[in-house]
């Protein structure tokens, strides 16, 4: 059985997982993938044959960093380990099930494939792994015909003076109007980029309005949300749903 966390973006060859699952005769065989910097993940170390070892929670000092594979959210189960599973609860796989597998003398294997990944837990990964696809980075049939640098969505509006570049998704009855320019960025269904305004690696909400020559960078702006004109947002920000910034009202400008 296949299963797979929902927030990823993978390139992984499905099959070659399904075929290391079949040869080695393992219980649950896991995607693992290599990262620069496993600190924010936990580890899976595996002998020499690709057996897991262990599973280790997020490291804290660099002695504890005993290997840069993390668990990449792809799996095969044998159908006896998902009827193991206790019903009426929630379960981690990651922190109960694996663990406890583990302990009961299981075999867990791995497979190190180190095409595409991205963990789209958080909004600017989300805005990256959607200018990826655009742009080819994580080839995928959900975006058809050839890469470029732009995905315009039928119903969307833009304007012929706009200029949209860097992966950029524009929603379903989005409006980029004359003058804006976006960056690698989503506009989600039915936002408004207003002419001037500037919009760069940042997530616009469904039916939110960015006011004439703002400025956005690093960006979320929420569902219903309105930035007036004149404003400049700056990495890290995020404004509620619904929310209204007046015009002229917030500017991150340094003073040097």
């Amino acid at each position: 059985m296949l299963i797979f966390n929902g927030d990823i973006l993978t390139g992984l060859d499905i099959r070659a997982l399904v075929r290391t699952h079949e040869t080695t005769g393992a219980d649950v065989s896991l995607h693992l993938t290599k990262v620069t910097d496993p600190r924010a993940y936990g580890l899976v170390p595996t002998d020499d044959t690709g057996k897991v070892l262990a599973f280790l929670e997020k490291p804290q000092t660099p002695e504890e960093i005993v290997t840069d594979q993390i668990n990449a959210g792809a799996y095969v189960f044998r159908r006896s380990v998902i009827d193991a599973i206790p019903a009426g609860r929630v379960v981690s796989v990651e922190r109960e099930t694996f663990p406890g597998l583990l302990a009961a003398g299981a075999h867990l294997q791995g497979m190190v494939d180190s095409t595409y990944w991205l963990d789209l837990g958080t909004p600017a990964a989300f805005v990256r792994g959607s200018a990826d696809l655009v742009l080819g980075r994580a080839p995928s049939p959900a975006v058809p015909g050839r890469c470029g640098d732009r995905l315009v969505l039928p119903t969307a509006t833009v304007a012929p003076g706009a200029k949209l570049a860097g992966g950029t998704v524009v929603g379903e009855g989005a409006l980029v109007a004359e003058g804006a320019r976006v960056f690698g960025s989503t506009i989600l269904p039915g936002a408004v980029i207003e002419p001037g305004a500037v919009v760069t690696d940042s997530l616009i909400g469904t039916r939110a309005r960015v006011g004439e020559r703002s400025v956005l960078t690093g960006t979320v702006i929420g569902d219903g949300a309105v930035i007036g004109a004149h404003n400049e947002l700056r990495e890290g920000a995020r404004v509620w749903c619904d929310a209204h910034i007046p015009a002229g009202a917030v500017r991150f400008s340094s003073d040097q």
